[in-house]
């Protein structure tokens, strides 16, 4: 049986590298981000702290017809965005983020209030009035009734959608 070395004492790892296929799945991400920059809405775009060279890159990118030409475009891209500060980029994506989840729980709240002034009626009502007295209350008892009855006669929920139109009003939201 061979002898074995023992292995030698390093006091200091070497820095290790990035693997190249490491480096590719980076590239492909920040490409992935390129991509779907372009793919915003100038306005939502508006938000991001790009440079001029990358707002040009993106908008060459709608004049390029070429399948291998808009290849070789996003991998431009992908290279600019490497240049651009990432960090507030993904900022600007986390507060998108915040303010769609916001927004989200909005319309659960109004959704709940929906589903309670038709499953209660009027003390429910009283009790939105409550909460939000600038709120049409004829309106607000009449859409619930209907809402009521569609329910009742296995209709569509026409009034219920009316309803939630007129909450969403209320709660300017």
């Amino acid at each position: 049986m061979p002898k074995k070395r023992p292995e030698p004492l390093d006091t200091q790892e070497p820095e290790e590298r990035p693997s190249k296929s490491q480096l590719k799945r980076e590239m492909h991400a920040l490409q992935a981000l390129g991509e779907t920059l372009i793919a915003m809405k100038p306005a939502e775009r508006a938000r991001f702290p790009l440079s001029d060279d990358m707002l040009r890159a993106i908008e060459e990118t709608s004049r390029i017809r070429s399948h291998e030409g808009r290849r070789r475009h996003m991998q431009y891209v992908g290279k600019l965005v490497r240049k651009e500060d990432l960090a507030a980029i993904q900022g600007v994506f986390d507060s998108i983020e915040q303010e769609k989840e916001q927004r989200d729980h909005a319309f659960h709240r109004l959704e709940k209030w929906r589903d309670r002034l038709i499953g209660e009626g009027d003390p429910a009502v009283d009790q939105f009035m409550a909460d939000y007295p600038n709120a049409d209350r004829q309106a607000l008892r009449q859409l619930v009734r209907n809402a009521q009855r569609e329910r009742n006669q296995d209709k569509p929920p026409a009034s219920s959608r009316k309803l939630f139109k007129l909450l969403r009003d209320t709660l300017a939201l």
